[in-house]
């Protein structure tokens, strides 16, 4: 049973709704902008993720009998709105930025179209979702940048919500996470999954030699032993006495990490284990990943940081209303004017500039109206940076499911060879390029 994503928003745009039915400005024809008016935590880039669920959601967007029903006992909305969203489609227009793809202070990244009443319930939704997976994916990519060749797990479900750890192993995979901890996130999006045992495993047998048997026989001997429930010397000792040299790898959750790494991989060796595989956990983000850059670790798994944002769970996002068309039928741009949350109005098409295939600027053409707003042609130094998503209310499939997001891990791989070196520092700076807007001619 299909369910309905249509009370996934906040009581106020459907009140907005409800009076704009009553004005007569319902139908006016439209245009909203998602964007985001800095990067939040100083960071010098951001990552689009999200938008193939939110497509997936905007096919739900339905209102049915019980959502019609508790807007109705509960008095949301009066009974012309409540015939108004019985009918409810979108039957607009969306374009933006490809998941992925990285973005900047004032990125037009999903622009939506349509009737002033079509398109402005879409609000919360489209912020929920690209402001969380955008905020896990910003930081998934900094972590896997901080890696290098080194492959990364996402393991954080235990510390994110049922639903919002799916979407963030999701966004995680998306910026160049190799798998995820999470069988439904492997299930939904065709994502690698990964798991071995946990402390309880070891504790559960009556020793650590039982433990590790125990599990060599059940997963054979390339799997990965955690050998720091008790002492890790004698778990590493322990584990290639069961295992042999060809043990797949050890796993290290506790203790100075690069000290530890550097001592487990002489113990290996000296046992003979050269080819068994260090992989570190513990409370990772991607500063203590860059320290581990010089030490023995062949992969890393992250849990808290990556599904958090590491320290900034939200893109900052915000969606308004950029233009729209005036009683007589021409078309105005419209921004909110307040000193510290201006924004500019007019429809916009994107381009990143680039110079030697280098991120030098971002580039937005600015129209009130519906002319042309530039080509790629037009922009001889600059790759455009806008698909369609949703054409006159049919939804594009190919964004998402599992193709459409190993389409867009491929892409953001693709387009973070474009950035300046400056932008893969962790330290916090000025975006890495900076937003020119230009007026279209």
């Amino acid at each position: 049973m299909t369910t309905s994503t249509a009370l996934l928003t906040d009581r106020y745009e459907l009140t907005m709704l409800a009076a704009a039915l009553r004005d007569g400005t319902a139908a006016r024809p439209s245009v909203f902008e998602l964007f985001s008016r800095r990067l939040s935590g100083g960071r010098r880039f951001g990552v689009v993720a999200g938008t193939g669920r939110l497509l997936a959601l905007l096919r739900d967007f339905r209102f049915g009998d019980d959502e019609l029903r508790f807007l109705s006992d509960n008095h949301v909305v009066d009974a012309d709105s409540l015939k108004y969203l019985e009918s409810y489609r979108f039957t607009g227009s969306i374009r933006g930025y490809r998941e992925g793809e990285l973005y900047f202070p004032g990125s037009p990244i999903l622009t939506v179209e349509g009737s002033f009443a079509e398109a402005v319930v879409l609000e919360t939704l489209a912020l929920s979702v690209l402001n969380h997976d955008s905020a896990v994916a910003t930081a998934a990519s900094r972590m896997s940048i901080a890696a290098g060749e080194r492959p990364l797990a996402e393991m954080g479900s235990r510390r994110a919500a049922e639903r919002s750890a799916v979407a963030a192993a999701r966004a995680a995979y998306i910026a160049g996470f190799g798998a995820t901890s999470n069988l439904e996130a492997g299930r939904q999006w065709g994502i690698p999954t990964m798991g071995t045992a946990a402390h309880s495993w070891t504790l559960l047998h009556d020793s650590e030699e039982d433990a590790f048997r125990s599990q060599i026989e059940s997963l054979g001997t390339g799997t990965t032993l955690l050998v720091d429930t008790y002492d890790i010397r004698r778990g590493v000792e322990t584990a290639i006495r069961i295992a042999g040299t060809g043990l797949g790898g050890v796993r290290i959750d506790s203790g100075d990490l690069p000290i530890v790494a550097a001592e487990v991989r002489a113990q290996l060796d000296e046992l003979g284990a050269t080819g068994t595989r260090i992989t570190v956990t513990s409370d990772l983000d991607e500063y203590a990943i860059a320290a581990l850059a010089a030490s023995p670790v062949d992969a890393y798994g992250v849990g808290t940081s990556v599904v958090t944002g590491s320290g900034y769970p939200t893109a900052s996002m915000v969606y308004k209303l950029v233009a729209r068309q005036d009683a007589d039928g021409s078309w105005i741009g419209v921004a909110k004017a307040s000193t510290d949350k201006a924004s500019h109005g007019g429809r916009k098409a994107a381009f990143r500039t680039l110079s030697d295939g280098v991120a030098s600027a971002e580039t937005v053409v600015v129209s009130d109206g519906f002319e042309e707003l530039g080509t790629a042609a037009e922009h001889p130094d600059g790759r455009a940076l806008q698909a369609t998503f949703v054409d006159r209310g049919e939804i594009d499939r190919s964004f998402e499911g599992a193709a459409g997001t190993a389409a867009a891990r491929q892409h953001h791989l693709r387009v973070r060879e474009e950035l300046p070196v400056r932008a893969l520092a962790l330290s916090k700076s000025d975006p890495a390029i900076p937003t020119v807007f230009v007026d279209a001619e």
